[in-house]
């Protein structure tokens, strides 16, 4: 309490220069809450919109060979097969889901309020979980769906719109090209900024084995068994291999150019059956989402570092303050200090004094700055964030960093001007005059 006391009436004094020393500390600390509050929201808003295609899918589409291979001729069109699936999901090691994705562009649907030409899509009910396929009405299809082969199909956002206005779409029927089928499920609205075939908003999804029986392929396409694309999920660790590959490498990864080790597997897995040679890699297009998301990692991480920098150089400014107040207090009151060691105070307890001072001087500051940049992020969480922007948010590792931070200024403000005090003869201290 004597502490507070002291630094109170040290603070009172001069109201002017302690205000704008405490607001260099102040400041520094809402601007590590305020940046850090921003690169994270801006990260977590990017990797929603990025997710909302797929959380870290590989999609695998048909090629064209760029090699010879068992004497034929390069430029050979390579068309994926059901079989393929079953193949990849039997042998694959690095593969943890899998599903075919037979699609149909210009299908008539007709409601009992609207028609309209979509875009379809047979899928396996693992798509789902892979493609961030959900519903914010009725249910996602299911395996019985698939094993007994229901016409029954989920309804994108928009598309239900289209078709049923503002209506409740679950359970009620829809003809497309004639049949009819029963919607289970529309899914919620999707912020989705990237896609390989359309928006998911604007799609029906049916079971792929009642899709491939209602509208196969057509022959100029390929035969019965040909679907338009395979979409998996690595296992975790392979995932978070490839992404600590990138991290070290950088633009050197060759994964950029199919050569990861998912792109290795699936070729291998499928050369023999189309016969092409394992190392074309135009054989069989990828695209890998993980990718995308180490090399955005790599860029906010590189702006959250820059962030922190100028948040650390600001704080350091108001170290400066601190110190620069501290040694005006040691030579405003070096007669006290004269009295203090001539009645037997050591010099320990002189350090010991100024240094918890000037520590407390920062802490308060920092409480406060810290204070401030809570309410200011509340304030802004309160307006509509941008489809990108999840909002000012603070990580327990940023206020961590922040308390560290603090800390280690606060003493290393606070050790100068102690040591000077303490270490001021008795003697000429009481003979000093301001």
């Amino acid at each position: 309490m004597e502490i507070l006391r002291q630094t109170w009436a040290n603070l009172t004094a001069n109201k002017l220069r302690s205000f704008l020393t405490m607001f260099g500390i102040i400041w520094g600390v809402v601007s590590i809450v305020i940046l850090s509050g921003v690169g994270e929201g801006f990260q977590r808003g990017n990797r929603t919109v990025l997710e909302e295609l797929g959380k870290n899918i590989v999609i695998i589409r048909n090629g064209r060979t760029s090699l010879q291979a068992g004497g034929t001729r390069a430029g050979r069109a390579v068309r994926l097969t059901i079989h393929d699936v079953h193949a990849l999901k039997a042998r694959s090691r690095l593969l943890e889901h899998i599903s075919p994705e037979l699609m149909r562009w210009g299908a008539q649907v007709k409601s009992e309020f609207n028609a309209s030409s979509l875009q379809m899509s047979g899928i396996w009910p693992s798509f789902q979980s892979m493609r961030t396929i959900e519903v914010d009405r009725g249910r996602l299809l299911n395996q019985a769906d698939c094993d007994e082969a229901r016409r029954v199909a989920l309804i994108g956002f928009d598309s239900s719109r289209q078709l049923f206005a503002d209506r409740d779409p679950t359970g009620r029927q829809v003809m497309i090209d004639g049949l009819p089928y029963t919607i289970v499920g529309r899914l919620r609205k999707k912020s989705q900024d990237s896609n390989y075939t359309g928006e998911d908003n604007q799609r029906l999804f049916l079971p792929y084995e009642t899709m491939r029986r209602d509208f196969p392929m057509p022959e100029a396409s390929g035969t019965a068994d040909s679907i338009s694309a395979i979409i998996a999920a690595p296992r975790p660790e392979v995932t978070a291999a490839l992404i600590e590959r990138i991290d070290r490498e950088g633009i050197r990864f060759m994964g950029l150019d199919s050569r990861g080790p998912v792109e290795d597997e699936v070729r291998a897995i499928l050369a023999p059956r189309h016969g092409f040679l394992p190392e074309d890699t135009e054989a069989i297009n990828f695209w890998n989402t993980a990718l995308s998301t180490a090399m955005f990692g790599r860029m906010i991480d590189g702006m959250h570092r820059f962030f922190v920098a100028v948040s650390v150089v600001t704080l350091l400014l108001g170290g400066i303050g601190v110190m620069n107040i501290m040694l005006i207090a040691v030579r405003e009151r070096t007669r006290e200090i004269g009295v203090r060691k001539a009645l037997g105070a050591t010099s320990a307890a002189i350090e010991r004094q100024f240094f918890s001072e000037g520590l407390a001087l920062t802490l308060v500051s920092g409480a406060i700055g810290f204070g401030i940049g809570l309410a200011l992020s509340a304030l802004v969480n309160l307006a509509p964030m941008p489809e990108r922007f999840a909002g000012l948010i603070l990580t327990w590792q940023t206020a961590a960093f922040a308390v560290a931070a603090l800390t280690a200024i606060g003493v290393a403000a606070s050790v100068y001007p102690a040591r000077r005090a303490s270490k001021l003869p008795p003697i000429e201290a009481l003979r000093y005059e301001m």
